[in-house]
């Protein structure tokens, strides 16, 4: 496959699915229920939506401090706005083209404070070992929380039979995936032993961090303000308000992942949220529209930034160009 195609359907595929599951939704909805989703959307309260962005930024800002704690070890100094900058640019990027916000900041970061590109991704991916165990972290206390209320959903939606294979097959694949990495020689196997060795250094390069006590108590922060920010927004609609605190985490779980399958989530972020909340006793209509009223909103707030971000970036940075 050619790696304009590969590039190509990398960007349509995600893209594809969004829009399929937007209209599988809405064909799916009454007349009635459609009115319901637009009352829910005319009703909300807008303050806590503003709220809910303002925290998602200062999780922003704790992440690009969080930053200059990785790139001090390298012998590197950055600005502060920098750093912002190019984190904003990333979360744009990432709406037109999934996973380039990595490479956008490394870029950024090397253009304007003159980071090697290849130190500065490196950064960026021992960041996102991080998240990802803080992510996981997130998971298993929503399904410890709600065990009972997600197993009899399970049982009760899937038949038992099926259920069984499910989790066979998903045995097969923890065995599997361990032998092929160590076993295969396939052009396949070479990146995920460089993904796994990349992994592992981005954990010891956190170990051997000078401020990694400060590095962590930032990443308590980040992840702290983004259930802060979801709370937020849950304020928004008299409905979702009052849910408790065990579903409040597994629909911020259920809603991150999203993430990995289309464009910032496009499409299957309110999917997904309406899906989770209907277990719990939510109105899909109500799912529905709080999940749209939140990826909307955090969407045109990175927006907003990334653009700024791109304007501004050589404007502060003039006199070193120059």
């Amino acid at each position: 496959m050619s790696r304009n195609l590969s590039r190509f359907l990398q960007i349509t595929i995600p893209l594809g699915l969004g829009v399929f599951l937007i209209w599988y939704i809405y064909q799916s909805f009454t007349p009635s229920q459609l009115a319901e989703t637009k009352k829910y959307f005319s009703d909300a309260n807008y303050g806590f939506v503003a709220l809910s962005v303002a925290l998602s930024i200062l999780s922003h800002i704790s992440r690009a401090y969080r930053w200059s704690f990785m790139l001090e070890p390298l012998g590197y100094k950055t600005k502060m706005a920098n750093n912002f900058m190019a984190i904003s640019v990333a979360y744009l990027m990432n709406i037109f083209i999934p996973k380039s916000g990595e490479v956008s900041r490394a870029i950024i970061l090397d253009k304007y404070e003159n980071v090697p590109f290849q130190k500065g991704f490196g950064t960026i991916i021992s960041e996102r070992v991080v998240d990802l165990l803080f992510l996981l972290i997130y998971t298993i206390i929503a399904i410890t929380i709600k065990f009972d209320a997600l197993y009899d959903f399970v049982v009760d939606s899937i038949p038992e039979s099926t259920l069984y294979l499910i989790i066979a097959g998903i045995s097969v694949i923890i065995i599997a995936i361990p032998l092929y990495i160590k076993f295969s020689n396939s052009n396949i196997n070479k990146k995920l032993k460089s993904f796994v060795i990349g992994l592992k250094e981005g954990v010891f390069s956190i170990l051997k961090m000078k401020k990694k006590g400060a590095f962590i108590f930032h990443t308590f922060i980040i992840w702290i303000l983004y259930i802060l920010s979801f709370f937020a927004a849950l304020q928004a609609l008299p409905i979702t308000s009052v849910i408790p605190i065990g579903t409040v985490i597994i629909a911020f779980v259920v809603g991150s992942f999203t993430f990995a399958f289309t464009n910032s989530g496009f499409g299957t972020y309110p999917a997904a949220i309406a899906g989770i909340l209907t277990i719990f006793g939510i109105a899909k209509t109500a799912g529905v529209a709080f999940g749209w009223i939140v990826w909307i909103s955090n969407i045109v707030s990175v927006v907003a930034l990334g653009v700024l971000s791109l304007l501004l970036l050589p404007i502060y940075n003039r006199n070193r160009i120059e």
